[in-house]
């Protein structure tokens, strides 16, 4: 018996399909993600669907690559395109979280070691701002044992939002990361900047060798990142434009 697919949500711009494209090279190409990690952006006009690209490396991604799926993560027509593993991710933050319009997964390496040893990371400057209200860790095998680390069913995909709760990213011990935004654009500045803050928390405590670092605290992080809200478009504004230069759409 043929399985039913999910209804799509409605008609999508060739604006949208472009933007979350170029969106996943963008990742690519600021050091987010190589051949593995993904981006996903809820449906403009159905709050109970969200598009990502099929599984293709985030470089290759061309509007024609983007799915749409329901929000247990069940495509609503494939076409012979295979989906990531781990879009489930996508769909049970989505499911948690109503104020979530955009998922950036990714293995980025400078953000990996946060998720190994308890060591908090700090927000070290203002672009980093949403850093400054906690990142928590979610540790797959404290629910489901050994695994192959794959967030790769509804289950496992709430357990994560469970951990991440309201913050804005959460780390993946041995893994990764996600971060969330209001927007596609949010998203991708903070994921963007999550790898940056990283690497200079690591060179920070390189340098003072273990003496106090005088990261923003939490307040200092609400008013900074509610400006990056707006700022942040800069960046987008440039990142888009790069892989307009590189491709027509």
């Amino acid at each position: 018996m043929t399985q039913k697919l999910p209804a799509s949500g409605g008609p999508i711009s060739d604006t949208v399909l472009a933007d979350l494209a170029a969106a996943s090279r963008i990742l690519a190409s600021q050091g987010v993600v190589d051949a593995f990690g993904h981006v996903s952006m809820r449906h403009p006009s159905d709050a109970t669907r969200f598009l990502m690209s099929c599984s293709k490396a985030p470089a290759l991604v061309t509007p024609a690559d983007i799915m749409e799926y329901d929000l247990d993560s069940t495509p609503c027509s494939a076409n012979g395109r295979g989906s990531f593993l781990e879009r489930f991710i996508h769909g049970e933050i989505y499911k948690a979280r109503p104020d979530v319009m955009s998922v950036v997964h990714s293995h980025s390496p400078s953000v990996v070691p946060f998720g190994l040893v308890k060591v908090g990371m700090q927000a070290m400057f203002h672009n980093a701002a949403f850093v400054a209200s906690g990142v928590p860790v979610f540790d797959i095998r404290e629910k489901f044992g050994a695994t192959d680390m794959l967030v790769c069913n509804c289950e496992k995909g709430v357990a994560l939002a469970d951990v991440m709760g309201g913050k804005d990213v959460v780390f993946m011990r041995a893994h990764g990361s996600v971060a969330c935004g209001p927007t596609l654009q949010t998203a991708v500045f903070r994921a963007v900047y999550l790898e940056v803050n990283a690497r200079i928390q690591h060179w920070t405590t390189a340098l003072g060798q273990g003496a106090p670092i005088a990261a923003l605290d939490a307040e200092e992080g609400r008013l900074a990142d509610s400006v990056n809200q707006g700022a942040g478009m800069r960046a987008w504004d440039l990142w888009r434009s790069q892989v307009r230069a590189e491709v027509n759409w």
